[in-house]
């Protein structure tokens, strides 16, 4: 019988690593390891298999299925803020400009301009597409007349884990699902 998982190859199989209380790690991004990492932590017991995909690897001496799913043995505490960086902005605004809600060429804008003093933090950036960018200029939204849709706050790493959901990655294994909430098709 044909399984997908048997023709893979290895590099083309992550495992999805959950924390000790078998929550993922992350949501963005996706808390995976490539195969390799994920062998060497089951060989050096830092992690517990949960799930394996029907594909093997070899050494002369051994063979083991390649796990789609661990768990660490002991709990990360996550941090409780995310740092500051492009793309966690982006998804803090949920990939869509303040200014008009485009999903397309978005980069970052001071909201109080730099020229103004204003600085690069969660509460002074906001995701922007480039003609709304260009249009605002070195003006403040109220001197330019283009309010914001949503205030600019420091998120929480909960905040972006729950938009992140709305994002989910390109490839899903069918073993995954029990661990991630995305209502999309998973891969066989």
């Amino acid at each position: 019988m044909y399984h997908p998982d048997l023709i893979r190859h290895p590099d083309s199989c992550p495992a999805l690593v959950l924390n000790a209380d078998y929550t993922p790690l992350s949501y963005y991004p996706l808390s995976i390891w490539p195969w390799q990492t994920a062998i060497k932590a089951v060989f050096l017991d830092r992690v517990a298999i949960v799930a394996e995909y029907e594909r093997e690897v070899r050494s002369p001496t051994a063979k083991i299925k390649l796990p789609s799913v661990i768990a660490l043995k002991q709990y990360v505490r996550p941090s409780a803020f995310p740092a500051f960086t492009r793309f966690n902005l982006f998804l803090r605004d949920k990939f869509e400009c303040q200014y008009c809600g485009a999903g397309h060429d978005l980069t970052f804008d001071h909201i109080i301009p730099r020229a103004q003093g204003g600085r690069t933090t969660w509460e002074n950036v906001a995701t922007a597409c480039a003609p709304c960018n260009l249009r605002k200029g070195g003006r403040t939204p109220k001197q330019a007349g283009m309010p914001l849709y949503l205030e600019a706050i420091r998120p929480t790493n909960w905040q972006l884990q729950e938009h992140g959901r709305r994002f989910p990655p390109n490839f899903l294994h069918a073993t995954w699902r029990d661990w991630l909430y995305w209502d999309v098709e998973l891969e066989a």
